[in-house]
């Protein structure tokens, strides 16, 4: 399963920019706008890692960052700080509160996306493994390989992110729409019957000879990876 991160902050823009990358990237979102808003969240919610913008409205993120770690729910939930802070004063002010990263607006996307991946190893490392594995099909992310069982799979380049978006949420459906904006992007003009011909290519491709196929799909709702069926 990706893992789930928490965003607050109250730039309308760049919230929605955060949501984007971090979507695009293989994550689950959650968005705030308030510290409240998230508070709300977290207690409803369990989360991977926490991306807080310093200054919010009414509650800063400083102050928000005090109340999570003497919390009994959330006490080791990694946080990242995000600010227009950039003094040195203020970056060890945001640590010594409790945060476990920094990054400084504005910020670069790739090293954002870094760093978020570097806390995640740390604290969650089965969020962001080099090999996603569902039954008896693999992916190894750091040799850019796909096998099922001992053979090895050969797939296009669509076809591998989406098998990798279908291993990170194996046995759970996925509509059209949810596989357009994880593997295309939200602002890509694909239309549905795309993500079936892909989805037919990555099946011809899993399956050779008595294999089953390992995708599922569930009419009116979507596809899910399922090699129990």
């Amino acid at each position: 399963m990706a893992a789930r991160i928490l965003l607050i902050e109250d730039d309308n823009a760049i919230l929605a920019l955060l949501d984007y990358n971090l979507g695009a990237a293989g994550y689950e979102t959650s968005t705030a706008t308030s510290a409240e808003e998230g508070e709300l969240l977290l207690a409803e919610q369990s989360f991977d890692l926490l991306l807080l913008d310093w200054m919010l409205p009414e509650m800063s993120g400083i102050e928000f960052c005090k109340r999570i770690r003497r919390s009994d729910k959330t006490p080791a939930l990694p946080i990242l700080m995000l600010t227009a802070r950039g003094e040195e004063a203020d970056k060890v002010r945001g640590l010594a509160t409790g945060a476990d990263d920094y990054v400084v607006k504005p910020f670069s996307v790739p090293e954002l996306l870094a760093r978020i991946g570097a806390l995640l190893r740390r604290s969650a490392p089965e969020r962001v493994a080099d090999v996603l594995a569902h039954g008896d099909i693999s992916l190894d992310r750091q040799a850019h390989r796909v096998m099922r069982g001992p053979r090895p799979v050969s797939v296009g380049p669509t076809e591998y992110r989406l098998l990798e978006v279908m291993l990170e949420s194996a046995g759970r459906v996925l509509s059209r729409g949810q596989l357009i904006d994880r593997v295309w992007g939200n602002t890509a003009e694909i239309d549905e019957r795309t993500v079936d011909v892909h989805i037919g290519r990555l099946r011809k491709a899993l399956t050779h000879g008595p294999e089953a196929d390992p995708i599922r799909t569930v009419r009116g709702a979507g596809y899910t990876l399922d090699t129990a069926h």
